[in-house]
């Protein structure tokens, strides 16, 4: 079985019960919601990556943020005619302050290429059949039964 092994920095932005997340496109979690944020580049601190992952795909700047979690999911993943083992590593940060709307549609491209736009959604009424692992995993540990 083939690996893929991701390491991101993500964010957590929670107001009035609600969570912001991407429509994912591409990818182990193509057609899920999942945490806005992605890869840690070379070099790169986990803050940086947040900062950067945030402007990209939902068009945020972060003003302030703090480190809330680090954890890891592995789950097999069927990509066309092969199953691949991922293991998804993220550094999570709760974002307590930021400037900008909020993007809800994006287009993909050599900068963001996986995310369609972000919206903020009603905790209560997400599922596990429609979010990403380290989504679920997430707001699991912020007390949230899915």
């Amino acid at each position: 079985m083939k690996e893929f092994k991701q390491l991101g920095a993500y964010g957590l932005v929670i107001k009035d019960n609600k969570i912001l997340l991407i429509h994912k496109n591409g990818g182990p979690y193509d057609g899920k919601l999942d945490l806005p944020g992605g890869t840690i580049e070379f070099c790169e601190r986990p803050i940086e990556a947040l900062k950067r992952e945030l402007q990209e795909e939902v068009g945020i700047e972060v003003i302030n943020a703090e480190l809330f979690d680090a954890d890891s999911v592995a789950f097999d993943w069927q990509w066309k005619e092969e199953m691949i083992k991922v293991h998804h590593t993220g550094v999570f940060y709760k974002i307590t302050e930021f400037n900008n709307e909020v993007k809800q549609e994006m287009e993909v491209n050599e900068i963001n290429d996986d995310s369609l736009g972000a919206e903020f959604f009603e905790i209560e009424k997400l599922t596990k059949e429609n979010l990403s692992a380290i989504a679920i995993m997430e707001l699991e540990k912020l007390g949230y039964n899915l």
